[in-house]
């Protein structure tokens, strides 16, 4: 409670004999309140934030955030530091605390990426990567705190798969699917509430996303003791050095929403300014600074060129599974599930292979969807639904070719289509994609693709015909 209210409180209990010192007391005090109203408005004047709409809960955030980090650490050249490691780890925990979690219990992991490309990203759950670019741009702790509750607020306020779940309600499951298959140049998502590493286009947030990070961030440079100006000191600084050359990548994957630095500005007046023993810098950042500074530069991979990726094991004999609202349908116990509702990816480890480029491919596994189709869809039959779905896959794989003509076939009891297709393969060469499609009574599109690379298919071919053998349909 603010010590104005307290006051207001205690007059309210004062008895009303002794007028004259009751006066006194009261004038008193309210000068004091008076004053304590220019020195006490940070609560009540601070910008509240409301997460935008999301399909998804706070687990999958943190379970898709785990697997991708650490594809992101199998990608990236990290900067192997224990040292600078524990300062950002040290330090993400002291702005973490400051943040409206609404009670989720993030599994926070900071790590510093050997990139001399200015950027930083938090992936969903509390995953922060944290380029030495970004450390050696910051001319003292508070600008690189700054950096860092920007990313946080990201995470808290949940834009990765808020992005998504847009994503999924816009485009519908079709043009989300366009990137499961190997093709590098396919969507960004690889099912719905599937996210991606670094540097794809799940981490390339709204410009209002951009806003609500900016500001959250400035809340909670505050709230932590630090200038809270320092976030837009750190954007004036890479302004004024890149003036008239190519923007650093933090800018591109964080696109300025317009007034990025005035709204700031406005946040920190709303804040009640710069408290005077304001924190700016530490003898702990300088020498990170100094660590980093010291590594050897690392060469970046080619873009678009996928890693090497050794093939998974085989799939396990034992059987679980997993209950969609549509359908039920048991994979192997060694395989993971990935995604929620009737949009899932079941994949064994090692069986969603990360480019480069940040973009992340389904190369070995089952992916099952449920598309709800407009109503001249749906009338036009099991054939024509079919060939849409492959028309749309192709728009995200140009590389995808129809391998075998759709045959009839019955899955639990519906006549179905089985269509075979051949794509580039995210773990090299070329995949093969075995697609089947039913058309449910209620007009939407019940559709699963088995996928592995052709000179591996064989060794997934049983594990593919017992998952959908298994397909059970509920409604």
């Amino acid at each position: 409670m603010c010590t104005e209210h307290r006051i207001h409180r205690h007059l309210q209990s004062q008895p009303s004999h002794n007028h004259k010192g009751f006066r006194t007391f009261a004038r008193g005090a309210a000068t004091l309140a008076a004053l304590l109203v220019i020195l006490c408005p940070a609560n009540a004047q601070r910008t509240k934030l409301k997460a935008p709409w999301n399909l998804y809960s706070p687990q999958t955030d943190i379970q898709q955030g785990k697997l991708f980090a650490g594809q992101v650490q199998k990608q990236a050249s990290l900067c192997n530091d224990p040292k600078v490691d524990a300062y950002l780890t040290q330090l993400g925990l002291r702005l973490a605390s400051k943040l409206p979690t609404n009670g989720v219990q993030y599994p926070w992991e900071f790590h510093c990426v050997n990139d001399k490309q200015i950027n930083a990203f938090a992936l969903p759950g509390g995953y922060v990567f944290i380029n030495r670019g970004a450390i050696e741009a910051a001319s003292n702790e508070s600008q690189l705190a700054g950096v860092m509750a920007h990313e946080l607020s990201h995470v808290a306020l949940r834009h990765g798969t808020a992005q998504a779940s847009k994503a999924s309600l816009v485009q519908g499951t079709a043009a989300i699917f366009g990137g499961v298959f190997g093709g590098t140049t396919g969507g960004d998502l690889l099912t719905t509430g599937v996210a991606l590493g670094g540097g794809s286009a799940l981490l390339h947030y709204s410009r209002a996303a951009e806003t609500q990070a900016d500001v959250m961030g400035t809340q909670v440079l505050y709230d932590t003791g630090y200038d809270p100006r320092a976030l837009a000191q750190f954007f004036e600084k890479l302004e004024a050095e890149h003036k008239g050359k190519n923007p650093p990548q933090f800018f591109s994957d964080h696109p300025n929403p317009g007034n990025r630095l005035a709204r700031v500005d406005e946040e920190v007046t709303r804040l009640g300014g710069v408290p005077e023993n304001a924190k700016r810098d530490s003898a702990e950042f300088e020498d990170a600074k100094r660590r980093v500074m010291a590594l050897p530069v690392v060469k970046k991979p080619v873009p678009g060129v996928l890693a090497p990726a050794a093939p998974p094991s085989a799939p396990s004999a034992n059987y679980i599974e997993y209950r969609a609202p549509n359908y039920g349908v048991r994979y192997p116990d060694n395989w993971k599930k990935f995604g929620e509702g009737n949009n899932v990816t079941l994949a064994p480890e090692g069986g969603l292979i990360a480019a480069a480029d940040g973009k992340t491919s389904l190369a070995y596994g089952v992916s099952a969807s449920v598309e709800q189709l407009p109503a001249e869809n749906g009338n036009a039959g099991l054939d024509a639904a079919t060939q849409k779905l492959i028309q749309s896959l192709q728009q995200g794989n140009p590389r995808m070719r129809v391998a075998r003509d759709s045959r009839q076939i019955t899955l639990n009891g519906q006549p179905g289509l089985s269509t075979y297709l051949d794509n580039e393969s995210a773990a090299g060469g070329v995949e093969t994609d075995w697609l089947i499609t039913v058309l449910q009574p209620d007009g939407s599109l019940f559709y699963v693709v088995c996928v592995a690379p052709k000179n591996k298919y064989a060794d997934f071919e049983r594990a593919f015909n017992d998952v959908l053998d298994s397909v059970r349909f509920t409604n």
